[in-house]
């Protein structure tokens, strides 16, 4: 089978890798790539140590995020997770899938990249050159830039992993300043990508969801769906019931109307008081900005839910958790997304 031809596998589309002859821990790859790029930057200037040699050095000593290990789940549950875990949805009982949705899923680029190249021509269905609207099924073979691309069809669970993200984390794989990311410290999906569900900013810890299932991501945090958010808040002062109103009526910012949906008081000491919000949207930095827009400063903020989901009291900071199949499939349920006959009975 000629290289054209060759069926490969979404991370070595998305690395540029054409083969998969060396079979190097994800780990150790990483380890090597991060020393030959340090090398190389040295090497090209001085020889001394560099900001940028620094940053790069400080990464490859990035303590890994620790698995909670949950307690064993009883003979029921354990039963219907091997079910769910071995049974497969008859692909062809399934309805047509846009061509971009489904390369995107597949880990091959973002949509807009995919119409991008849809309509550049580099994208072909069956041997023939395709068209922005084209849809395709299983049985359709799509090549990408001369590449066979194995298309991800959603015949198994995704994966769900919940992390409580610490301060001074950001949520991006893609950092000029070379600070650390959550994806510095998450284990890497052998056959996936990790997609963070929102985000939250350097300076907030809490909740953080990530799947590799993109309709999943956009059924949580689209602003059309709605799904609550909800924070612990500790502040510098006390709300005034006048400004608990304002809240939750509603205060005019810099992008627009914003407001809480649920806000009461959780307590404090001396002059720190904590409260409790839900809000219905994501925009950057909402829950600290509609605060300051009474006067008060918020001095910790940690997300404790996103919509189905709560942050595990057993999770410490700096841990992360995958649901089973059988929790996976209760998300999926309650997202309205494809379940197996399975999950619909239950």
């Amino acid at each position: 089978m000629s290289q054209a031809n060759k069926k490969l596998t979404k991370r070595q589309i998305r690395d540029g890798v054409a083969s998969k002859s060396n079979k190097v821990s994800s780990k150790g790859r990483q380890n090597n790539e991060i020393k030959k790029v340090a090398s190389e930057h040295k090497n090209a200037t001085t020889g001394k140590n560099t900001a940028f040699e620094q940053k790069v050095e400080n990464k490859a000593r990035i303590q890994r995020a620790r698995k909670l290990v949950q307690r064993t789940p009883n003979q029921d549950i354990l039963q219907r997770s091997r079910i769910l875990k071995e049974q497969r949805v008859n692909l062809e009982k399934m309805e047509p899938v846009r061509l971009q949705k489904a390369l995107a899923a597949s880990g091959v680029g973002s949509r807009r990249e995919m119409e991008q190249w849809i309509s550049q021509g580099q994208v072909r269905v069956n041997g023939k050159v395709a068209q922005l609207g084209d849809r395709i099924t299983p049985e359709d073979e799509v090549s990408v830039r001369g590449s066979a691309i194995n298309i991800k069809w959603p015949d198994r669970l995704p994966r769900i992993m919940v992390y409580y993200k610490q301060e001074g984390e950001i949520v991006s794989r893609d950092d000029p300043q070379g600070r650390i990311s959550i994806f510095d410290r998450l284990p890497q999906a052998a056959s996936s990508r990790w997609v963070a569900i929102g985000r939250l900013d350097i300076n907030t810890c809490g909740l953080l969801i990530l799947t590799t299932s993109g309709e999943l991501v956009n059924r949580f945090a689209h602003p059309s769906f709605e799904v609550e958010r909800e924070y612990a808040v500790r502040v510098l002062g006390e709300l005034s019931d006048e400004q608990k109103q304002n809240l939750l009526n509603g205060v005019e910012l810099e992008d627009g109307m914003a407001k809480a949906q649920h806000l009461w008081e959780q307590g404090g000491e001396g002059a720190n008081r904590w409260y409790n919000i839900i809000i219905k949207e994501g925009r950057n930095r909402e829950v600290r900005r509609l605060f300051e827009s009474q006067g008060l400063t918020v001095s910790r903020l940690v997300r404790v839910r996103f919509g189905p989901i709560s942050l595990p009291k057993r999770l410490k900071r700096g841990q992360y958790y995958e649901f089973n199949e059988f929790e996976v499939a209760g998300i999926m349920k309650w997202a309205g997304l494809y379940q197996s006959d399975y999950a619909r009975k239950k």
